[in-house]
């Protein structure tokens, strides 16, 4: 449990995008938020796991374990990895710093804040899971209620897409518009999606992603920054953290070895 009534900047999929990380708290600090509070996956896709890791421990975030944090010490496997994200956390694996993998073996799954509010990253119950739709958000608040009863504000991550769902008292769903400043119900409950920092799966031009959520007035704003991208690939690319053709077949093949993970 942290803070009372603040404002909180919510951030995660770093996946070691330094770039995009320097570039979301240079714009953070023109908004002075009392606590950044992020919803996992620092580490994999690119080459910046350890530099992202050592720098939310600088900043006091705090923060819970995504898919990828978990992968990369080997507490999930690949079963549901994607090759390109497969390949590129086979690499962070062999790569990260002792300290690194400390911290993140010491990150919880989930994270309450003030009263109202929980951090997961991917579904309420399943890490891996991708909350895209109303029947997703419909199931999961379910669970929400259950686990976490009292919370109306459920944070997550794992989609790379800012969203926002508002759930009524039966039950029904309604995907909101996540764009500027969205005021919260008190007699609702929010699935609110602030977006990934990495965009390296996303088409150019690239923007990193974030919100600014104060408990106060209850509202969540959705923004986003450029960065440069091109640095991050040149990087991520020269580390061998980027698939190429062979690879991804060998990749494909492998999964259909009995006792793959």
């Amino acid at each position: 449990m942290v803070a009372t009534m603040a404002l909180y900047g919510v951030l995660g999929d770093i996946h070691g995008n330094r770039e995009a990380l320097v570039a979301t708290l240079a714009a953070l600090e023109d908004h002075h938020p009392e606590q950044l509070l992020c919803i996992g996956d620092t580490i994999g896709y690119n080459a910046d796991s350890d530099d992202c890791v050592a720098i939310l421990r600088e900043c006091g975030v705090v923060s819970i374990a995504g898919n990828h944090d978990l992968i990369g010490i080997s507490r999930l496997g690949f079963e549901r990895c994607s090759n390109k994200a497969m390949h590129a956390l086979k690499r962070t694996r062999r790569l990260l710093q002792p300290e690194t993998m400390e911290y993140l073996r010491s990150l919880p799954r989930t994270v309450q804040i003030e009263d109202s509010v929980v951090l997961v990253h991917g579904g309420v119950r399943d890490v891996q899971q991708y909350m895209t739709t109303p029947l997703h958000i419909e199931e999961n608040v379910r669970y929400l209620r259950a686990d976490f009863p009292g919370r109306r504000v459920c944070f997550y991550g794992h989609v790379h897409q800012q969203k926002i769902f508002e759930v009524a008292d039966d039950g029904s769903v309604r995907d909101l518009l996540a764009d500027g400043v969205v005021k919260l119900r008190l007699d609702r409950e929010y699935f609110v999606n602030p977006g990934s920092l990495d965009a390296s799966r996303k088409p150019a031009p690239k923007f990193a992603e974030f919100a600014l959520f104060d408990s106060g007035p209850m509202t969540v704003e959705f923004f986003r920054v450029p960065y440069d991208d091109m640095l991050t690939e040149a990087k991520a690319a020269g580390a061998g953290y980027r698939i190429g053709p062979w690879r991804d077949r060998f990749y494909a093949l492998q999964r259909k070895v009995p006792g793959f993970r």
